[in-house]
């Protein structure tokens, strides 16, 4: 199982790591694996590079948008894309300082949609080391 970490780089960080995205992920993946002790200074380190999310926007914008197709539903707070015929089963919740994307397979629909919302959002998957921007991962699919 792959678990996506997406988030919203402020824009000076964009700028500084295009081209250089390892650069970017090994700060994030220093923060996530960050001792008990030194959460306080990962945690200031993190909102200098990320921007905040509109949890209740994205959310809205993701039901709105698939809501009347087959393979997705929503309950409480996480929305499920489960379509047998690609052989996907995604699931997908926001927080107000990133997106969680648990998915069986490699990829997730819902890249599709979070890239017409957000094309810059920077993805991690910090078990198997792949990091992408959204908008350059669609443009090879």
């Amino acid at each position: 199982m792959r678990v996506y970490f997406i988030f919203d780089i402020k824009e000076e960080f964009i700028n500084l790591y295009k081209g250089n995205e390892r650069v970017l992920y090994n700060i994030l993946k220093q923060i996530y694996y960050l001792e008990k002790e030194e959460v306080e200074y990962g945690y200031h380190l993190f909102k200098q590079l990320i921007n905040s999310l509109d949890k209740i926007k994205i959310d809205r914008y993701l039901f709105l948008k698939l809501h009347q197709d087959i393979p997705y539903s929503k309950r409480n707070n996480i929305h499920y894309y489960n379509n047998l015929y690609k052989d996907e089963v995604s699931r997908l919740e926001v927080k107000h300082s990133y997106i969680k994307i648990e998915a069986e397979q490699l990829s997730s629909s819902f890249f599709h949609y979070l890239t017409l919302l957000n094309p810059r959002l920077f993805v991690c998957e910090f078990k198997y080391q792949d990091y992408f921007f959204l908008d350059e991962f669609l443009e090879k699919v």
